[in-house]
């Protein structure tokens, strides 16, 4: 399946570490080979890029790798695909807008016999099931609120879209609109936060290390959230299936779990 990563942070910060980490499983040490993309909020605007080659050759990912863009929330993803061919329309993260405001969604796994209705402005533009979902997920939220509701409600619509969803299948997925970062879990997802007093990391899929005290403030603060761990010393705390958290200023802020079961 897929792999999902997903930065959410109170202050800009650019994500070349742990992305040059991410794009190894996407060739060398993971078999996720079948396109990429991440997306970087500034502001009101998002800096959205994709590719169908892997991310470990593609050259728009070698220009994220050295390139520092810095940002509070970025949603990126590496693909296997499953549903829908290798091709650049159906590579993750997928961007539409609701409220006034960009959305990002990436999802990692498979939904069965998943069809639904699609009336409103809301329609694929490739062919896998995670966009169709997202487009359903904007669709339902544009029909309960007219305008974004306060944080609270919105939780808890985006927990009951993501527990209907989930019975049709594995439903790993980030989802942002720039101020905060949705991430649920049906089976692998993990999250740290890095704060001070910052200390030094080294990634699991490169010979590579950052002494994160010596590029941050004191009173700096990430949150990290991946479908595998990304460094091999620092503690990563899992998900629970059916776990959806919602992470503002590098903060898991709510986290609610909703009855799971697999899809088969």
């Amino acid at each position: 399946m897929c792999q999902l990563l997903g930065m959410n942070c109170n202050t800009p910060t650019d994500i070349v570490f742990s992305f040059t980490g991410f794009a190894c499983r996407a060739g060398r040490t993971g078999e996720h080979v079948d396109g990429w993309g991440v997306a970087f909020f500034e502001g009101h605007g998002v800096r959205h890029f994709v590719d169908h080659q892997a991310a470990l050759v593609s050259p728009v990912a070698e220009l994220i790798r050295r390139y520092p863009i810095k940002s509070q929330n970025v949603v990126a993803h590496i693909r296997k695909a499953t549903v829908g061919k290798v091709s650049l329309e159906n590579c993750h993260p997928f961007v539409r807008e609701l409220w006034g405001r960009y959305w990002v969604f990436a999802h990692n796994g498979d939904l069965k016999n998943y069809s639904p209705l699609l009336t409103g402005p809301y329609l694929p533009v490739g062919t896998t099931d995670s966009e169709l979902a997202f487009c359903w997920m904007l669709q339902s939220l544009r029909e309960r609120f007219p305008t974004r509701p306060a944080q609270a409600q919105l939780n808890e619509a985006v927990r009951e879209l993501s527990a209907e969803i989930s019975t049709h299948g594995t439903f790993n997925y980030m989802l942002s609109d720039g101020t905060a970062l949705f991430a649920h879990c049906s089976t692998n997802l993990y999250y740290l936060v890095r704060q001070y007093p910052f200390t030094l990391a080294k990634l699991c899929d490169e010979d590579m290390s950052v002494d994160f005290a010596s590029v941050t403030t004191p009173s700096d603060r990430i949150a990290m959230i991946v479908t595998e761990p990304l460094t091999n010393n620092e503690v990563w705390t899992r998900f629970q299936p059916g776990e959806l958290k919602v992470f503002i200023d590098g903060l898991p802020v709510a986290s609610s779990i909703h009855e799971f079961q697999l899809a088969v």
